[in-house]
C-alpha cells in the first residue's frame, strides 16, 4: 500500500512540473525588440523560479512529515525551512512573471 502512495506522489509531482514547465506563454510581437526581450526572460525566469519553489515546498513537506513520522525534530524543522525557501521562491517566481507581462503589456 505504500508503494502505491509514493507512485501517486511521484505522478503527482510530475503532473505538477509538466504542467509549470508547459505554461502558456504570452505573445510578445509589438514594440520595441529590446523590452519584448527583456520582458520574455523575466516571464520565463519567473516560470522556473516558481517551479523550483514547488519543488522546494513539496521536498520540504515530505522531509517534515518523515522528521515526525521517526521523531527526528532536527528533519522536522529542516523540513519547514525548506518549505519557507520553496513559498519564498515561488512568490519570487509570481513577481517576476507579474513584471514580465507588465513590461510586455506597456510595449503595445
Amino acid at each position: 500500500m505504500k508503494t502505491f502512495v509514493w507512485l501517486a506522489a511521484g505522478i503527482g509531482i510530475g503532473l505538477v512540473v509538466y504542467l509549470i514547465a508547459n505554461a502558456p506563454v504570452p505573445e510578445y510581437s509589438t514594440g520595441s525588440d529590446t523590452l519584448e526581450t527583456a520582458a520574455r526572460k523575466t516571464f520565463g525566469w519567473g516560470a522556473k523560479e516558481r517551479a523550483g519553489g514547488v519543488g522546494s515546498n513539496i521536498a520540504g513537506r515530505v522531509k517534515e512529515g518523515l522528521g515526525n513520522l521517526t521523531g527526528n525534530a532536527d528533519l522536522a524543522d529542516s523540513g519547514v525551512a525548506d518549505q519557507v525557501e520553496g513559498n519564498v521562491r515561488e512568490g519570487v517566481g509570481n513577481f517576476a512573471q507579474a513584471t514580465g507581462q507588465t513590461l510586455h503589456d506597456l510595449n503595445r
